[in-house]
């Protein structure tokens, strides 16, 4: 494996490709996860919720995220191999199902693209590593969360527990953070929301955000290390003030409609991941 990471740090180009084609096929995958999750914890809800109140178990098809195989959600065509080469089969098809011929979202290709550019730059900053590929799951768990976030407004523990996990083990390591350093960013980055969520619900008897919210900024925390927090914590409130007060503005957003946070942090975490330092420079003048 040390040699291969050595052929790619050797070549830019060789490194770029690389990294760019692997964002590509996880990003392909990223749209199954993101789909997926929310319906396999609404099953599991669904069972539980009938086993508590001792009623008959309803019939749920089994779904992982390996089966059953990807259909068209209109005609039920099943995805084929090379109707699933990311970005590519897209174009190819024309945005439409090779059977039914129905629009295909654009948001599936997006994804891939966002995540075979996010990966280029990650393995243009840290270069081909075992730490790399570290930092690889943090920004590919980064942007299932995001969009898992924006769709259902929830932050599966499935996917922010391992992660905040991972960033522990990864920090004894010295990926980014010392363990002392990311031990204290997991509790004060879990604490710091807490407390505002506590200190928001006694003063208004409103909740303003969820606990999914606490476990990411607790991962974001563990991966990076506390000072990195109050970076994240300023970035993620502010695009999340200016996007929320033009969606009122431009487009008549009920203020009342509740607004996921989870988007902002992992988007303010992955800026930090990438130019923190310059940022913490920046901060302290």
């Amino acid at each position: 494996m040390q040699a291969i990471f050595e052929a790619l740090n050797q070549s830019t180009m060789f490194l770029s490709i690389t990294a760019t084609v692997l964002g590509l096929l996880v990003g392909s995958f990223l749209n199954v996860v993101i789909y997926r999750i929310p319906k396999i914890l609404e099953n599991e809800w669904k069972v539980q919720a009938s086993e508590f109140l001792e009623l008959q178990t309803p019939e749920i098809e089994k779904l992982t995220l390996a089966s059953p195989d990807s259909t068209c959600p209109s005609c039920g065509h099943k995805i084929r191999a090379w109707e699933n080469i990311p970005i590519v089969s897209y174009l190819f098809l024309k945005g439409k199902c090779s059977a039914c011929k129905t629009r295909i979202s654009i948001r599936y290709p997006l994804v891939e693209l966002a995540t075979g550019i996010f990966s280029l730059v990650v393995a243009s900053t840290f270069g081909a590593s075992y730490a790399t590929l570290a930092l690889l799951l943090l920004t590919w768990s980064l942007i299932a969360l995001t969009m898992i976030d924006a769709d259902t407004q929830l932050l599966p523990d499935n996917i922010t527990l391992p992660l905040l996990w991972l960033g522990l083990i990864c920090s004894y390591f010295g990926v980014i953070t010392n363990l002392n350093s990311a031990l204290w960013g997991a509790v004060a980055g879990y604490l710091s929301l807490w407390s505002i969520y506590w200190l928001f619900k006694l003063l208004t008897g409103k909740e303003g955000m969820g606990y999914g919210d606490f476990k990411l900024l607790a991962a974001l925390g563990a991966w990076l290390g506390w000072q990195m927090l109050p970076i994240i914590i300023l970035l993620s409130s502010v695009v999340g003030a200016i996007y929320g007060i033009s969606m009122i503005l431009i487009r008549g957003r009920d203020k009342s409609i509740p607004m996921p946070f989870g988007p902002y942090l992992a988007v303010a975490g992955f800026v930090a991941l990438i130019w923190g330092n310059e940022l913490k420079l920046l901060w302290l003048g």
